[in-house]
């Protein structure tokens, strides 16, 4: 798998990513869980910080769906630490990245940029596409939801190893 190439971090040896959804309970919570986890196996936890909000406010505080927590604890990760913000347009100049999951999520946050793009533009595999919207679906859609965070996870960490200069 070849690393993607990553904006410039803002701080030398530091790295700051966001990851954007509408609520901030299926998507961009599963990517945070999965990209922090990424980056504590590779070393860089003191390096890389790693947050998510939603688009919309409406369940800032809440814990994530539970089927996203139920998909994440099936597959060993610790979904219990998260709970609901919302994205604020400083964000965009206090994040090295801004990583969002569908178009509209894009649209929301002012568009795609240097530092803003889709997530799966990072994805080794379907890269350009959208992180689909699972709330409305069965727990297939969150299954499908967690692969796509796992592998692009892995190619993210993979660039910011290779940007922080660290094996």
């Amino acid at each position: 798998m070849t690393a993607p190439v990553l904006p410039a971090p803002r701080t030398p040896g530091r790295y700051s990513i966001a990851l954007v959804c509408l609520g901030n309970i299926c998507r961009s919570p599963m990517a945070d869980v999965v990209l922090s986890e990424r980056v504590d196996e590779a070393g860089l936890s003191g390096l890389v910080r790693v947050v998510s909000s939603g688009t919309g406010g409406w369940h800032v505080g809440k814990p994530m769906d539970p089927r996203s927590a139920a998909t994440l604890t099936a597959a060993g990760y610790d979904a219990t630490r998260h709970r609901a913000q919302q994205f604020a347009p400083s964000w965009l100049d206090e994040h090295d990245l801004v990583l969002v999951m569908d178009s509209a999520n894009l649209a929301d946050v002012g568009g795609a940029g240097d530092r803003v793009m889709l997530l799966r533009e990072l994805d080794p595999v379907g890269t350009g596409g959208e992180v689909p919207d699972p709330y409305y679906g069965g727990d297939d859609g969150f299954e499908e939801v967690l692969e796509m965070v796992e592998r692009t996870s892995a190619a993210i960490t993979a660039a910011l190893q290779r940007l922080l200069g660290r094996p």
